[in-house]
């Protein structure tokens, strides 16, 4: 059962497999979206471990994220602001757990708190989302495009520089009666999202990687804990997909190299190849969509994390001093 955002009490590293007298915690982001990953999670726990419902208990919290709706992400700080308010209740132990999107989740965890498992990702694709339009190839010349995220953004432009993108803040629904107040002709929205939500019949399709490389860790869902809490990472251990594990290793480390955010257009996905092998495409693409630059990498599972690195060196060298600037 889905708790009310009240606060919850404080308390330290749980002690015993969660009962009704004493309920793992599971904290969220309030968003339906946010919600249904954690009920996934909350589901997986329940069925790995032979679970009574009222044995853990979801407490949606509010981030910054969610209450500034107005300004750009990248105005008021980027990924972090999805994520501090629950890291803060996770720390001083009014939590026991949390549930993330991956995407929204800076490369570098606060102290004391590690990210041990990912739950097996779903469609990584983005998905062109119009009441009047199939295609972004349809789309009219200077017809207004919504969206958030940068990367999408400098995607677009890079491939029509005719369109013109404004400001889409809010999750699915708001987006959608965006469009129908007619702000714009078209957005984007993760498959993976439309899905989880039973939402998919809203899309055409999704848009090919090859045309459109996906954020990095898109449709993957993350669950972070205290460090040392083994009564936790013991419940944990059998819910982590161990293909996730490897893409996100690249990805996020592809990232990290390029110190990404959402200030800062980057795509990136790592695929699973046969014989124990991950192939990954990262690029860079100027704000105004006016430079795109792009590499890949293919090797062992191993060197997942050595292979982003190596990624995101080259196209930091090739980009140079400034790729990024005009971010405002």
């Amino acid at each position: 059962m889905t708790s009310a955002p009240a606060p919850a009490s404080a308390r330290g590293p749980v002690a015993a497999p969660p009962s009704a007298d004493a309920p793992l915690r599971i904290g969220t982001r309030g968003s339906p979206l946010a919600l249904a990953q954690a009920e996934e999670t909350r589901r997986r726990l329940m069925t790995a471990h032979d679970l009574p419902p009222e044995a853990l208990e979801i407490v949606p919290i509010k981030t910054t994220g969610d209450r500034v709706q107005d300004r750009a992400l990248s105005e008021i700080g980027g990924k972090g602001l999805f994520t501090k308010e629950i890291e803060e209740a996770l720390t001083e132990g009014r939590i026991d757990l949390a549930v993330h999107s991956m995407k929204d989740m800076p490369v570098e965890q606060p102290e004391g708190l590690v990210l041990t498992t990912y739950l097996p990702r779903e469609d990584p694709r983005d998905a062109f989302v119009s009441l009047r339009h199939a295609a972004i190839a349809a789309l009219p010349q200077g017809a207004v495009v919504g969206t958030s995220s940068l990367r999408r953004r400098a995607q677009l432009l890079h491939r029509r520089p005719d369109l013109k993108v404004v400001e889409f803040r809010g999750n699915v629904q708001t987006r959608l009666r965006k469009l129908e107040d007619g702000v714009a002709e078209a957005t984007f929205l993760a498959v993976a999202g439309l899905r989880r939500l039973g939402m998919l019949d809203l899309a055409e399709a999704g848009i090919a990687p090859e045309d459109m490389l996906p954020a990095v860790a898109q449709g993957a869902i993350g669950i972070e804990q205290r460090a040392g809490d083994d009564v936790v990472s013991a419940l944990l251990a059998s819910l982590n997909d161990a293909d996730t594990t490897h893409q996100l290793a690249a990805e996020r480390a592809f990232l990290a190299g390029l110190d990404g955010s959402c200030r800062t257009p980057i795509g990136g996905y790592a695929t699973l190849l046969p014989d124990a092998r991950l192939r990954l495409r990262g690029e860079i693409i100027r704000p105004d969509g006016s430079e795109r630059l792009a590499t890949e990498r293919e090797g062992p599972i191993a060197d997942a994390a050595a292979l982003g690195a190596d990624a995101a060196a080259e196209l930091r060298d090739r980009g140079g001093v400034g790729f990024f600037d005009g971010l405002g």
